[in-house]
């Protein structure tokens, strides 16, 4: 579950960062597709690595690891939009927060 949460992310930040482009430079979605490639990538190691160690029964997980999988994909994800949040918000593209700030201190 792991690796499907994190390649669908993945795919969905593709689309927007490539719909667009020029516009997603300014906004770093590009950094943000990085990280969920390469959480996929990293997930995907990981999947090849149990399928060895289990076979055939690394297709038939039980509920239970599936839910703790699910949990575990949706927090990468989550995480990554954080860390590009915090990107976004310390570089300002869009200059919002010098703005804010030089508004407050003028009154």
């Amino acid at each position: 579950m792991t690796l499907l949460i994190a390649v669908f992310a993945a795919i969905v930040s593709t689309i927007i960062w490539y719909v667009g482009a020029p516009k997603s430079r300014k906004l770093y979605v590009g950094v943000l597709t990085l990280m969920y490639w390469g959480a996929s990538i990293m997930w995907l190691a990981d999947a090849i690595m149990e399928y060895r160690e289990l076979g055939a029964k690394y297709f038939e997980p039980a509920a239970k690891d599936m839910l703790n999988d699910s949990f575990l994909g949706l927090s990468v994800v989550a995480l990554g939009l954080i860390i590009w949040l915090i990107i976004l918000l310390i570089k300002d593209p869009k200059g919002v927060i010098r703005k804010v700030v030089k508004e407050e201190t003028e009154d």
